[in-house]
């Protein structure tokens, strides 16, 4: 979800078993890795931002990624609206943590900036040709730019009357403008057909490891079997490109079987990965999250390692065909008990770090644009990172 002028000086301060069908090798139990270096410490604060807060002639929310300019402290919050109230944007601002006690004290937004297309014009809005669902953001300490992943658009039997809106991962400066993108395997085209990701399937985390780019699908393609259910997970594919913008690699993570059963049985469900962050070149970590009907969202915060997984970048199936090893995870927090009712956390990035020599990690909430949800974030301090 979401775009345009920015004014610096302007703050508003705030206190307030891959189980897909197919033939594979199980995955590693969560419980059964050996502890890894990585470890949340303790938790700093949390901070909310209103509902429908009206910020330099834009209605704030749908935040469902963000990152910090590590030079600057300056921080980068995508939101994911689609035109419904203004174009395509991101947010910049302040992020209080005190760098001795970690303590998390507020939100102040200092500007917005609207994402741009290479000929300079805003994106269309929802139901039109070329539109954009701005899922993630992550600031480049090595070129100074921004790179943003949409999550694109096509039709399916609720919407069939969509066009096509190819999934993108693209480059901009501080100002919105379109500076480039990476190309796609061709297994993550859209189609109007069963095949490629599916609907609300598609980029939902983006990372910077120092020496490659790194973005996941929320959910299988239709080649790759049916979402979660509660007897089942799914695969999803993280795919890694090389600095020069070449892709290299794709790897499967398991998704979880679904963590509850909807109320009623028939009721809707949304389960996959809404986040990644890179700790090194090989490990990253996860925000696992589930949305059931009457019950609401779960999420999980996992650590998962590519090393010894299979290289999938050629496969066009993992449903059938030769067996497969996915990447390995280990659960680090189960968000779910954590400040409930559990928010739509879709956003995860590094903050300052502290003079324990702990770094600070941030999560934080897409309020959907509903007055039943709220934008919040999350600070933890941890180790090994």
């Amino acid at each position: 979800m979401t775009r345009f002028r920015r004014l610096a000086g302007i703050a508003v301060a705030v206190v307030a078993a891959i189980g897909a069908g197919g033939v594979h090798i199980p995955p590693v139990a969560a419980e059964s890795l050996a502890p890894g270096d990585f470890r949340i410490t303790r938790f700093l604060g949390e901070q909310r931002l209103p509902h429908g807060l009206q910020f330099e002639e834009t209605t704030f929310g749908g935040i469902s990624g963000l990152d910090r300019d590590p030079l600057t402290g300056l921080w980068y919050l995508i939101s994911d609206d689609r035109r419904r109230y203004n174009p395509s944007r991101f947010y910049t601002g302040r992020l209080d943590i005190n760098p001795f006690t970690g303590a998390f004290t507020g939100v102040r937004l200092t500007g917005t900036t609207t994402l741009l297309q290479p000929d300079g014009s805003p994106y269309p809005g929802f139901g039109h040709p070329g539109d954009t669902d701005p899922e993630t953001i992550r600031f480049d300490r090595w070129s100074r730019r921004l790179l943003w992943a949409s999550e694109g658009d096509r039709p399916d039997a609720s919407r069939p009357t969509l066009p096509l809106s190819d999934m993108t991962v693209r480059w901009s400066d501080d100002q919105g403008r379109y500076r480039g993108e990476l190309p796609l395997p061709a297994n993550l085209q859209l189609t109007d057909t069963t095949r490629g990701p599916r609907r609300n399937s598609g980029f939902e985390g983006l990372t910077f490891t120092p020496t490659s780019i790194a973005a996941m699908v929320e959910g299988p393609r239709f080649e790759d079997g049916e979402p979660p259910t509660l007897q089942r997970g799914a695969p999803a594919r993280i795919t890694v490109w090389n600095r020069a913008g070449q892709p290299r690699a794709q790897y499967a993570y398991p998704i979880d079987p679904l963590p509850a059963a909807p109320i009623p049985p028939t009721g809707a469900t949304d389960s996959g990965v809404s986040e990644i962050l890179a700790l090194d070149d090989h490990r990253y970590l996860a925000l696992e999250r589930s949305w059931i009907e009457g019950v609401n969202y779960k999420v999980k915060l996992y650590e998962i390692d590519l090393r010894g997984a299979t290289n999938i970048l050629s496969r066009d199936s993992l449903a059938a065909g030769a067996p497969y090893r996915p990447v390995t995870k280990r659960l680090i927090h189960d968000l779910s008990t954590f400040r409930p009712p559990t928010q739509n956390l879709e956003a995860l990035a590094f903050g300052p770090r502290l003079a324990t020599g702990e770094c600070t990690v941030v999560i934080g909430s897409d309020d959907n644009f509903d007055n039943r949800e709220v934008t919040q974030f999350l600070a933890f301090a941890a180790r090994g990172c």
